[in-house]
């Protein structure tokens, strides 16, 4: 079915999503999601087995999307994943996806965040729910979510929660919803008891198997640049000047618009570029690829469907300007090189929020991508003198210059200077618009981005064992405030009375090299406010969030979108916009930071139900709690922490 499915409009998607699709990037489906969909949206059960990378959360969020009655403000879909930060992906790519579908929310809910952010979301009402077990399991038991109205439920990464002891919790979720929904369950793997549960709560199920592009082709030599500052282009054009055995590339990006502006800005850079895009007609495309071919263009700047089945011997390095989104499209992108025996390069621009993608590409590829070293100013003139004199060896070996030795001894006698001279002035003369020595200016810029002196960035990737997680997240307590020293102390604009604080996330965080200090320091110089009013400050991985006054000024908030840190800019955000997607606050209310469930009745500090009212709900003569109902059956063991 795969090879017959080119667009999603094929695949009866409405308008409204089909743009979205096409805001992001999507022009064609993976195999996953060729064969899932159609199943999916005529309501049948499915069944699918396929590797994370290779587009599964749109194979089933977008005929999930499909299906909802946006008037209806109710849950009536509900995705499970093993752990938060896949909750909070899921959640991403369906706000994405929802762009164009007017009114439409999705909430995840996990462990490690505010039960009262939770509560106060689900009384909104949402239409998609996506969820950890222990946490939806909590709100099942306390009636805050109301599932009677559900239509479709998702297993995502059911072999995970298998391995991570979930799976009773998850059971008894299934247990304690409608009988007549929709149930897709998605795994990696089909051990005997997922079989199991798939056999018991799936009705006449429909089983799709994608097997994983697991091999890349030997002879690519595979590199990846980790995007740095806003110089994307000046590393493309500075990476391809010192690249050995460049006689061609294709360089990737997302969209049809983006082939169009990077053609430009390489061909104002001197360079033989040309665009290829599905807006183009077939004989301008087999003109671009015969181009391709002859020498006439040496630069490609394609989309995948455009470049799709393009076989030209001369391409020796495939650049991924932008990160592929699964890992299938990966492989035919690099596939384009080193063909038919032949060796290429294949070099990954990777942002550091896109890091995770890279190390699912080599898990699934089985394949290490390895870090490539920005050149520095030194590789750049070395390269171009090497060329300069290159070319002029070959010139002097053609012969046939005795008319301009004649020009030259004119200019020796007539100008008074020597040979060298007049050899220095032509050579001045000749690479006038390409100089030898980068000029200071791009220099600086060039230098900016170089790897060279910069801290290697740690990042998490693979899932701690059960036992781990809890010192894996370090979190502030409440009260802390890390020394201001670069924080111009008392200093800055004076707000007077603030009133309410409002947490802000920004797109800085442990991987990047941030600290709360530096955080500190750059809103409180940057927005000329006093420290006094920065509040509470939460670094994570890949994000951070800050709580700071209600009433900062305007002005203030629109410099900090344009602040960077790292050399990684801000963009800071409200977090209590109803559409947000809710970054998650420090563990409160017991639990871990995955989404399992604390020991009932457990409460910070101390035993007993929870103290806050309307958490407790404790009955004369018993112990606190969740209350009113009796344990539910295979419960696993509380996790202690």
């Amino acid at each position: 079915m795969t090879s017959s499915v080119d667009t999603f409009a094929q695949l009866g998607l409405s308008e409204p999503i089909l743009q979205a699709l096409t805001d992001v990037g999507y022009e064609t489906p993976s195999s996953i999601q060729a064969e899932c969909i159609p199943l999916l949206m005529e309501g049948k059960d499915l069944l699918g087995m396929a590797q994370t990378g290779t587009g599964k959360t749109a194979a089933f969020a977008l005929p999930l999307l499909q299906k909802l009655d946006v008037t209806q403000r109710f849950p009536q879909a509900l995705v499970l994943a093993p752990t938060r930060e896949l909750a909070i992906q899921v959640a991403e790519a369906c706000q994405k996806y929802a762009k164009h579908l007017p009114g439409f929310h999705v909430l995840p809910i996990y462990g490690g965040q505010s039960l009262g952010i939770q509560l106060k979301q689900l009384q909104r009402g949402a239409h998609v729910i996506i969820g950890t077990p222990g946490r939806v399991m909590d709100h099942l038991e306390r009636k805050s979510l109301d599932l009677s109205r559900l239509k479709t439920l998702v297993l995502d990464e059911a072999d995970e929660m298998l391995r991570m002891g979930f799976i009773d919790d998850v059971e008894w979720i299934l247990e304690h919803i409608p009988a007549e929904r929709q149930t897709a369950l998605f795994s990696a793997t089909m051990p005997e008891q997922i079989r199991r549960v798939a056999q018991k709560y799936l009705r006449d199920p429909q089983e799709v198997k994608i097997k994983s592009a697991t091999s890349t082709v030997s002879a690519i030599q595979q590199r990846y640049w980790q995007v740095s500052g806003l110089h994307k282009l000046d590393a493309l054009t500075r990476i391809m000047e010192v690249e050995d055995s460049l006689d061609a590339a294709i360089i990737f990006v997302r969209t049809k618009t983006a082939t169009e502006e990077l053609a430009q800005k390489l061909e104002a850079r001197g360079y033989a570029a040309a665009a290829l895009n599905g807006d183009m007609n077939q004989a301008s495309r087999e003109r671009v690829i015969e181009q391709l071919k002859s020498g006439g263009l040496d630069i490609v700047i394609a989309t995948d469907v455009a470049a799709r089945g393009i076989d030209v011997p001369r391409v020796s390095h495939v650049i991924n300007y932008d990160i592929p989104y699964d890992v299938e499209a990966y492989v035919h992108r690099i596939g384009r090189t080193g063909r038919a025996g032949r060796t290429g390069t294949a070099i990954l621009f990777v942002s550091p929020r896109e890091m995770r993608m890279l190390r699912t590409i080599e898990k699934v590829t089985r394949q290490n991508i390895s870090p490539l070293r920005l050149p520095t100013k030194q590789d750049v003139a070395d390269r171009r003198v090497a060329q300069f004199k290159q070319q002029v060896i070959k010139t002097l070996e053609a012969g046939e210059l005795s008319f301009f030795e004649e020009v030259v001894t004119q200019i020796e006698e007539e100008a008074n200077v020597g040979a060298h001279e007049v050899a220095a002035a032509l050579a001045f003369l000749v690479q006038k618009s390409r100089p030898l020595l980068m000029p200071e200016k791009e220099v600086r810029s060039f230098e900016a981005d170089s790897a060279e002196g910069r801290p290697e960035r740690k990042e998490r990737f693979e899932r701690p064992e059960r036992g781990e997680r809890f010192e894996r997240k370090e979190r502030p307590e409440r009260g802390e405030r890390p020394e201001r020293t670069d924080a111009k102390k008392g200093k800055g604009r004076d707000l007077g009375n603030v009133g309410n604080m409002v947490r802000y996330r920004i797109e800085v965080g442990r991987n990047q090299g941030a600290t709360p200090k530096d955080i500190v320091g750059c809103i409180a110089n940057e927005a000329d406010i006093q420290s006094r009013y920065i509040g509470h400050i939460a670094l994570f991985d890949e994000y951070s969030t800050v709580e700071l006054p209600d009433s900062l000024p305007k002005d203030a908030l629109m410099l900090l979108k344009e602040v960077e840190i790292k050399q990684c800019p801000l963009l800071i955000h409200r977090l209590d916009g109803e559409s947000e997607v809710i970054a998650p606050p420090r563990r409160k209310w017991g639990g871990d930071v995955d989404g399992n469930r604390a020991p009932r009745g457990a409460a910070p500090g101390g035993k007993g139900g929870f103290s806050k009212p309307g958490f407790g709900n404790k009955k004369p003569g018993g112990a606190g709690g969740f209350g009113g109902n009796k344990p539910p059956a295979k419960r696993r063991a509380p996790r202690e922490g």
